[in-house]
């Protein structure tokens, strides 16, 4: 793939003050783009900001409220790259039989549902500037592929549902200069997964590469370690 070297970009990450989100928001920064870390907490939007320097900026954001959101796009304004990665993991160990659909219901509002509003809050200026690009953290929890995760029902279902929304915003956009995709960032060491293999860091590698695809980079795809894998 070929495409212009991306600098001085300003980015929007969600759950931006810990695990994946946090290396992703470092090394946009690290790279000179400008990111707006966004966080539910007021303490932990500035703390972690102040962590990163002048190029890291906080914001409030809650991306189960429509009002928090807006509240926090009029702030920000449009920006060039959005990375949805705010996320909940509630029912591990659960099956889908008796898993508790209250948990389901979260899970689903704040992992695809959010994501979703978000998008919509940040889209249409991406598609007006002809420029943008959307990630969404995905998981393998979510491949047909592969087979579906049965032991977290209600999180294999909002990253099934979230696999969905990446391909239909991509179509929705197509031809527009924006490009929409999911990550796999397989099993990585959070407070969701704390003996995971994979760190953060190295996760914010992938995810960051698919926020800056060059022009002619794919769009509407689930990515893996800088591939295209199969939904």
């Amino acid at each position: 793939m070929t495409g212009r070297t991306l600098t001085g970009r300003t980015a929007l990450v969600t759950g931006a003050n810990r695990g994946i989100g946090l290396a992703v928001a470092e090394r946009l920064v690290a790279d000179g783009h400008r990111v707006h870390m966004a966080c539910r907490e007021p303490e932990a939007a500035e703390a972690t900001a102040q962590r990163l320097g002048p190029l890291a900026r906080p914001v409030v954001m809650d991306v189960c409220q429509e009002a928090s959101v807006a509240a926090a796009r009029a702030i920000t304004g449009p920006v060039d790259i959005v990375v949805n990665n705010a996320g909940v993991l509630l029912d591990a160990g659960s099956d889908p039989i008796t898993t508790s659909l209250a948990a389901v219901r979260r899970t689903v509002e704040v992992n695809a549902l959010g994501a979703w509003r978000v998008a919509q809050a940040y889209l249409p200026a991406m598609v007006d500037a002809g420029w943008g690009r959307l990630v969404m953290v995905s998981s393998g929890t979510a491949l047909f592929s592969r087979g579906l995760h049965l032991s977290a029902p209600g999180y294999t279902l909002s990253k099934v549902a979230l696999n969905a929304l990446t391909v239909m915003l991509a179509e929705a956009v197509r031809g527009s200069g924006v490009l929409v995709n999911a990550i796999n960032p397989g099993r990585v060491r959070t407070r969701m997964m704390p003996e995971a293999g994979t760190s953060p860091r190295d996760a914010a590698a992938d995810v960051v590469w698919a926020a800056t695809l060059p022009d002619d980079g794919p769009t509407g795809a689930f990515l893996r370690s800088g591939v295209v894998v199969p939904w």
